[in-house]
């Protein structure tokens, strides 16, 4: 029962849901998710944390960042049979929208300052 609450814990915010929507596009770094959503890093980092810990999302250093991205090999069963509705949800919601446009623009050398 555990996992089932982290599941729903995780998908019972906003900011994590637009999250999940995000990185259906792209890995992204904590910085680039930052830009998107507009909160701080520390508020970024622990929405990152609950969706890492219900086993919806897993990172990867690559160099100087560290890189979050959808986790599709997971043994969840929740996670497994959720992530492709999540998938579906929301294709006109205008947050999504606009979400999905500043993810293409944002480029993490400018804003990373490197």
């Amino acid at each position: 029962m555990r996992k089932l609450s982290k599941v729903f814990k995780a998908l019972s915010d906003t900011n994590r849901l637009r999250i999940l929507k995000m990185l259906e596009i792209k890995p992204m770094c904590v910085c680039e998710i930052r830009e998107v959503l507009n909160l701080a890093n520390s508020t970024v980092s622990k929405h990152l944390s609950i969706l890492r810990d219900a086993d919806f999302i897993i990172d990867e250093k690559d160099g100087k960042w560290v890189n979050y991205r959808l986790n599709e090999q997971e043994q969840n069963m929740y996670v497994e049979l959720l992530l492709p509705l999540i998938k579906k949800w929301l294709p006109e919601d205008k947050k999504v929208l606009a979400d999905r446009k500043k993810v293409a623009e944002v480029d993490r050398n400018i804003i990373c300052g490197i």
